[in-house]
């Protein structure tokens, strides 16, 4: 299933022809084979669309609040009904196994505009300060970029809390899986979203992106993506002076306490690493295990890894499926490589595709042991199926090699939850998991250091995009 209009732009409320005359394939990663084209765009097509969110946002930012959270319920309604559709869609621009495609790709979607509805309607929009009124209202015209890798989760979790805030937006989806963004604009057209108010645009992050960024009519700009853009993101926004709020990188911790149930949480950890062919950014990419027990770990370990079903992302029992370009493939085995060179110990997987599949991004679910932070597996965000293990001599050395790395998104902890709570007050990570919780998508979502700044989901995501006024002498 391939969304019309995928060589068209959504501005203001009209699909239109490109003024960019570029356009690229869109290859399912699975087959290599493409599936359609997409319309790239160019800075002209970006101030088309960012001035159209400027011409709507002084109504739309006055509309009142209950009115907003309605159409997001509106959206959220027809979402639901094209569920299958944005299933579909992002197990073919991705590869996803169509079970994970349904149960956590499109699901993402739908549980953040629940979360951020009932996040608007608990909001304390209005209240008084002594004599004087604090108002949260929309911060104006923002541009939203969000990857490839989880595409509804990163889209609804940014337009879903603009919309309610009352900010008007221009989205670029990623021009590698650009299908969801395209139905999902298709979702808003026909909730009745007012013109103007969202826009869509594909283009390239260097052109597109970089405008978006830059541009004087734009108030925020929301990011998710790898931390090197994130970067040149920041320095287009600076000089005049925009919110930025970022989701980047990743090299997550996790840390098997010596009073965890070894066998249980390591096995947990490999499933939790593959999950999403490892392109996860709070991934819990490097395991730290007690020294004395890394044998075992790795025993289990290479055990989980060998028993995940890598296939052909349309059969339902297929667990990992490939990577979502070759550009990822190349960059995956340079690093499963340099953990070979290096010293670590290969306990499965390793380079080169899985037998009996030489066609397709796939890759081999890999386990390395006897890594040190030293490895260039511990340091750089892999994106791919590959976990390191790392011994540690006591809590204090597992915690100081968990936040030794430049990233701070996510960390993970298992064992008793008495025993884990003092050592999560120790961990410079935005998220520490307990024991692989649910999915909260209630809780604040973001990073320490290179990971970003701001904060995603639910009523954390609304004051990111909320201005904070106080009108002193309201109550005199």
């Amino acid at each position: 299933m391939i969304p019309q209009n995928m060589t068209k732009f959504y501005i203001d409320g009209e699909w239109v022809e490109p003024l960019s005359k570029t356009r690229v394939g869109v290859e399912n990663p699975a087959t290599e084979e493409i599936v359609c084209e997409v319309a790239l765009g160019n800075a002209e097509d970006a101030d088309r669309a960012i001035l159209a969110a400027r011409a709507a946002f002084d109504v739309w930012t006055v509309t009142p609040v209950k009115e907003r959270i309605a159409l997001v319920k509106r959206i959220l309604e027809i979402y639901n009904e094209r569920y299958e559709d944005f299933a579909q869609v992002m197990s073919t621009e991705m590869g996803a196994p169509i079970t994970w495609a349904r149960n956590a790709q499109a699901w993402a979607g739908q549980v953040h505009i629940e979360a951020t509805i009932k996040a608007g309607e608990e909001f304390e929009w209005e209240y008084m300060r002594g004599t004087t009124r604090i108002v949260h209202e929309g911060i104006g015209v923002c541009s939203l970029i969000t990857p490839w890798n989880w595409p509804m989760n990163q889209i609804a979790c940014k337009v879903a809390p603009a919309l309610i805030a009352g900010c008007t937006m221009v989205l670029k989806p990623s021009e590698i899986a650009p299908l969801s963004g395209v139905l999902f604009a298709q979702v808003l057209h026909d909730a009745g979203v007012p013109k103007g108010v969202f826009n869509l645009v594909n283009g390239a992050g260097p052109e597109v992106g970089a405008r978006m960024s830059s541009h004087p009519e734009v108030d925020m700009v929301s990011f998710t993506g790898s931390t090197r853009a994130g970067t040149a993101i920041a320095a287009a926004a600076a000089p005049t002076v925009k919110r930025v709020a970022q989701e980047l990188g990743g090299k997550s911790p996790n840390i098997i306490l010596p009073s965890a149930d070894l066998a249980e949480a390591v096995a947990a950890g490999v499933n939790a690493v593959m999950s999403n062919t490892g392109q996860s950014c709070d991934a819990p990419t490097r395991m730290l295990v007690p020294r004395a027990k890394q044998a075992e770990a790795l025993a289990v370990a290479k055990e989980a890894a060998e028993a995940i079903v890598t296939g052909d992302p349309r059969d339902e029992a297929t667990v990992l499926g490939p990577l979502v370009s070759k550009l990822q493939f190349d960059k995956v085995q340079r690093l499963i490589q340099a953990g070979i060179d290096e010293g670590a110990t290969l306990v499965t997987g390793g380079t080169g595709r899985p037998a009996g599949l030489n066609r397709g991004w796939f890759v081999r679910p890999t386990v390395f042991g006897d890594v040190v932070n030293a490895m260039t597996i511990s340091k750089e965000e892999i994106f791919g199926p590959v976990l390191a293990i790392q011994p540690y001599d006591d809590i204090d050395d597992a915690v100081q090699q968990a936040n030794d790395t430049v990233y701070g998104l996510a960390a993970y902890i298992a064992g008793p939850v008495e025993d884990a709570r003092p050592v999560a007050r120790r961990l410079r990570a935005g998220t520490v998991n307990l024991n692989y919780p649910d999915w909260d998508t209630s809780a604040p979502f973001g990073g320490y250091k290179q990971s970003g700044n701001g904060r995603e989901y639910a009523d954390w995501g609304i004051h990111d995009f909320c201005e904070v006024k106080g009108i002193v002498g309201w109550g005199a």
